[in-house]
């Protein structure tokens, strides 16, 4: 029983740690379900009330799927990277092709979460239910009583209604679940589609083999690891001596001497360096040697922003 729980958190381990986009994707996609479920558990209560019912129904579908959009732009590096290369740079060397291509990337992978949101509360279908049982036409309804409108519409969300109209609200409440549910589905198939004619897109359209796409992809995944790793080496030797200078003394701990002793750090990187290494990156070529990142580039000193007789520039991003 042990080892078959220590293999259990050693794939969880190896899970999570992955850097693959469509895990990362699946992940936020399970994220979002469960939270759609807590939401719809714990907070999602309809009003049963005309026009506020529409307001609410909509407010629980769309409001935290902006959210999450939003969310989802901000933690996006490529976000923070094309901020950087307006500030730093400006966009005059980027190509129609080229910022259509980063803008969609941008926003494919801000749109994983919201969707799935979208998704799983139009096929449990209480939003929906919720938003437009009001709107239901009475005639539709075989024999419903006339002098019931609106305002007994919206209640059926919440199951308050007479017993004579019992029969009514099931016949609404499904109604309205099959319409929801039908919405999620297609959905669903319409991305499924579209993620299918991206990769196929992707594929075709890529100046690299998919073994040197998979390497890149390799490089990029190790060189960040590396980078923070360093980083945060780099930054914590440069703090102690600081300490030190200030106070006389610094209070390390054995691993912290350790680290101190085996690498000697004599100053910081100036900005341009800072600048060079960071900003929006699109494939290059130099001399038909690649360049897989602005590192990569900066370490070869390659110099210009812009495609050369020398460096070629190619529209493929990082994933």
């Amino acid at each position: 029983m042990a080892a078959l729980i220590a293999e259990n958190f050693r794939f969880l381990s190896l899970f999570f740690k992955s850097k693959d986009v469509m895990i990362f994707n699946g992940l936020v996609a399970l994220g979002t379900v469960g939270s759609e479920e807590l939401f719809s558990v714990v907070a999602f209560h309809c009003p049963c009330s005309p026009a506020r019912n529409y307001i609410y129904g909509l407010a629980a579908i769309g409001v935290p799927a902006l959210a999450l959009f939003l969310i989802g732009v901000i933690w996006n590096n490529h976000t923070w990277n094309l901020v950087a290369e307006c500030h730093k740079r400006g966009v005059k060397n980027f190509s129609a092709a080229a910022t259509f291509l980063l803008f969609g990337s941008i926003m494919g992978r801000a749109a994983v979460a919201p969707v799935t949101w979208s998704v799983i509360s139009l096929l449990r279908g209480e939003a929906y239910i919720c938003a437009l049982s009001e709107f239901v036409k009475p005639s539709s309804l075989d024999k419903f009583p006339a002098e019931s409108g609106a305002e007994v519409l919206a209640r059926f969300p919440c199951k308050d209604v007479p017993a004579n109209l019992t029969k009514f609200r099931d016949e609404v409440t499904r109604r309205l679940r099959y319409e929801s549910q039908l919405f999620g589905w297609l959905i669903i198939g319409i991305v499924a589609v579209l993620i299918f004619l991206t990769k196929c897109l992707k594929h075709c359209c890529s100046p690299l083999s998919y073994r040197q796409e998979a390497y890149w992809a390799q490089y990029r995944s190790s060189e960040d690891q590396l980078f923070r790793r360093t980083a945060e080496v780099h930054s914590r030797i440069l703090a102690a001596k600081n300490v030190k200078q200030f106070f006389g003394f610094v209070a390390l701990n054995k691993e912290e001497k350790e680290l101190v002793q085996e690498f000697p750090v004599e100053g910081v990187q100036p900005s341009p360096q800072w600048n060079a290494i960071t900003g929006v990156y699109i494939y290059r070529e130099n001399k038909g040697f690649p360049l897989y990142s602005r590192l990569h580039k900066w370490a070869k000193g390659v110099e210009g922003n812009g495609p050369s007789p020398e460096a070629h520039e190619m529209l493929f991003l990082a994933s």
